[in-house]
């Protein structure tokens, strides 16, 4: 008899139309949830790190304190604002592939913002200085920062997307891991092994874990880049 190891193999090899479905909707969400975590979070950092303004340390302890949200809250918060009851029913978002990329926006942001300001912060002022050198002012500081840091926004958004593959709290709240529409890795994964179906379960495991590790190995190549 097979084992449930040898079947997952034998299923990522071969595919099977509902692995593929929870494949694309997982990229789907994953991706586009860190896309937009990193265009509305980078800027933020780079403001945060380099400019002195009244209520940045609070907005960095706030930044700092919401990367420690746990899922499960924010799955709740959005659940109540998006249910039928709540301000937001009338949008009809509640188990769906878009409010599970809200959700994971709100999740993600804080991270992006909290890893672009503690680098930029540490660059900020020999950054500056050569901007004077070059006469630069303005925007034009920003977009030289924005370059000096283009390894760790590099970096920053592998961490995010990390983080979106691997959530599974916030996402089985909103999504309803639904079959075909809203499943994704990890609430497939939890599902399935509680049916005792442990094939798709491992199968599913096994991807996340090369992606994880795929990641990982990306982020050290990138820090030792930006160590050197």
């Amino acid at each position: 008899m097979k084992t449930a190891l040898q079947q997952a193999l034998e299923l990522i090899i071969g595919g099977s139309g509902e692995l593929s479905n929870i494949l694309l909707v997982t990229a789907r969400v994953s991706l586009t949830s860190s896309l937009v975590s990193l265009i509305i979070g980078v800027p933020i950092g780079l403001l945060l790190g380099s400019k002195s303004f009244f209520g940045r340390r609070a907005l960095v302890v706030i930044s700092r304190t919401l990367m420690g949200m746990p899922p499960g809250v924010c799955g709740l918060l959005f659940y109540m604002m998006f249910s039928g009851v709540g301000p937001f029913g009338r949008y009809k978002l509640l188990f769906t592939v878009e409010i599970m990329i809200l959700a994971q926006v709100v999740l993600i942001i804080p991270l992006v913002v909290s890893n672009m300001e503690t680098y930029v912060s540490r660059i900020s002022d020999q950054v500056r200085e050569t901007a004077r050198g070059l006469g630069l002012k303005g925007l034009r500081v920003y977009v030289l920062l924005a370059n000096e840091s283009v390894y760790q926004i590099f970096t920053t958004y592998l961490l995010a997307f990390a983080r979106a593959v691997a959530e599974v709290g916030a996402v089985s709240m909103v999504g309803g891991a639904i079959a075909w529409k809203t499943n994704v890795m990890t609430t497939a994964i939890m599902l399935y092994t509680n049916r005792g179906s442990f094939t798709l379960g491992v199968a599913l495991g096994l991807i996340l874990m090369t992606i994880s590790l795929a990641v990982n190995i990306l982020v050290t190549l990138l820090q030792r880049r930006l160590s050197r």
